[in-house]
């Protein structure tokens, strides 16, 4: 008996235990559909990931003429949530993965400091 509601209580709480995770996707468009070829991981700060987001080069203004994609995605409980997209030129996707490992390496190594 007492085995049992254990486990129910040790159930409910990893239910109730959310871990959101964010990533920037990089998508192409690929015909009609979209193929991810890339994803950073950001860590588990939503305040991080928007930062970097942020200084991301693109236009926020999709269009079907585009071809390149950069999503931030946050994953709750492993779920996908889209947070917002763009897209860039490839001149711009250069720079950002750029900017994003210098601002991941920044984050991960010098915080401590």
């Amino acid at each position: 008996m007492f085995a049992d509601s254990h486990l129910i209580n040790f159930r409910q709480e990893n239910i109730s235990m959310a871990v959101s995770e964010f990533y920037i996707v990089l998508n192409i468009k690929s015909g009609k559909d979209f193929q991810t070829y890339g994803k950073f991981f950001l860590g588990k700060s939503r305040k991080f990931a928007d930062r970097v987001f942020k200084k991301l080069k693109g236009n926020k203004k999709i269009s079907n003429a585009s071809v390149l994609y950069i999503e931030l995605m946050e994953t709750n409980n492993e779920l996908p949530i889209n947070i917002q997209v763009m897209s860039c030129t490839l001149d711009e996707l250069s720079e950002n993965c750029k900017m994003i490992t210098k601002e991941t390496f920044k984050q991960y190594n010098l915080e401590e400091m």
